[in-house]
């Protein structure tokens, strides 16, 4: 059995078209998965995405080699938490190709995100998750995520949505 190269994590440069492109491939892999919603991404919103980051200052995001081969994304933005008076880094999206699940790619994703959060002084890292999401909730809580409690009598933060 041959053995796999290493794995790499750096920044994504989506101005060279082909991270540009192996970003948007695994954004869609993302996307079909039932954990991503199932469906891909729009013909329209893969046209316009690249292209609308670039005007997006608050955008870090790393894709994971494995040699040649782009196996994983982790896209993150950064916010602000009015209660530290800091800077926060949101994880939007991470994803792994199907194939190299449970290899440590997430992991590496992960600690590449928080290393970044160290870079630009932030107080603490946030993600979303869906409660079903048994794999991802095991492997955030390998990296030492929990749920947002500020007093247990109030209960965890819910992710809510409205859609415009």
């Amino acid at each position: 059995m041959p053995t796999m190269p290493p794995v790499e994590v750096r920044p994504t440069d989506l101005s060279q078209p082909q991270q540009a492109a192996a970003w948007l491939d695994l954004l869609d892999h993302y996307a079909r998965d039932p954990m991503g919603g199932g469906s891909g991404l729009d013909p329209a919103v893969r046209q316009a995405l690249v292209p609308a980051l670039a005007g997006v200052p608050h955008f870090h995001s790393a894709l994971a080699w494995q040699g040649d081969e782009a196996v994983g994304l982790i896209n993150c933005f950064a916010g602000f938490s009015t209660f530290a008076a800091k800077p926060l880094l949101n994880i939007h999206d991470i994803a792994v190709r199907d194939a190299r699940r449970g290899a440590g790619i997430g992991q590496a994703l992960l600690a590449w995100a928080e290393g970044r959060a160290r870079e630009l002084g932030c107080c603490k890292l946030t993600l979303e998750v869906l409660s079903n999401n048994r794999r991802a909730l095991a492997a955030y809580e390998r990296a030492g995520f929990a749920p947002y409690v500020l007093d247990p009598a109030a209960g965890q933060a819910l992710f809510l949505q409205k859609l415009l």
